[in-house]
C-alpha cells in the first residue's frame, strides 16, 4: 500500500518535471527559430530535456511503479498547463498572401 504522502510528492514531482520539459521546449522553439544554429539548439535541448525528465522519474519512481504512474499523470498534466499558458505567447509565423495552406 502507498501512502498519501508519498503519492502528493509523486504527483508533485511529475508537475515539475512536466512544467520544465514543456516550458523548456516551448522556449526552445522561441529562441530557436531564430538562430543560426537551429539543429544544435534543438538537438541539444531534446537531450537535456529528456535526460532531466528521465533521471526525475527514475528517482522518484524508486521501484514503484505507483509512484511511477503517478509522476507520469503529474507530467501530462503539465503538458496542458503549458499548451494553456503558452498559446498566445509564442510568435506567429506570417502567412504570404493571406492564404492558410502550403503554396
Amino acid at each position: 500500500m502507498i501512502d498519501l504522502s508519498a503519492v502528493l510528492l509523486a504527483l508533485a514531482a511529475g508537475l515539475l518535471l512536466g512544467a520544465a520539459y514543456f516550458g523548456g521546449l516551448w522556449w526552445t522553439v522561441v529562441r530557436g527559430i531564430g538562430s543560426r544554429h537551429t539543429g544544435l539548439w534543438f538537438s541539444l535541448s531534446l537531450l537535456l530535456r529528456t535526460g532531466v525528465a528521465m533521471l526525475g522519474f527514475y528517482l522518484v519512481a524508486r521501484g514503484s511503479w505507483e509512484r511511477l504512474l503517478v509522476c507520469v499523470a503529474g507530467f501530462v498534466m503539465a503538458r496542458v498547463i503549458v499548451i494553456r499558458l503558452t498559446a498566445d505567447a509564442g510568435p506567429r509565423p506570417q502567412s504570404a498572401g493571406g492564404s492558410n495552406h502550403a503554396p
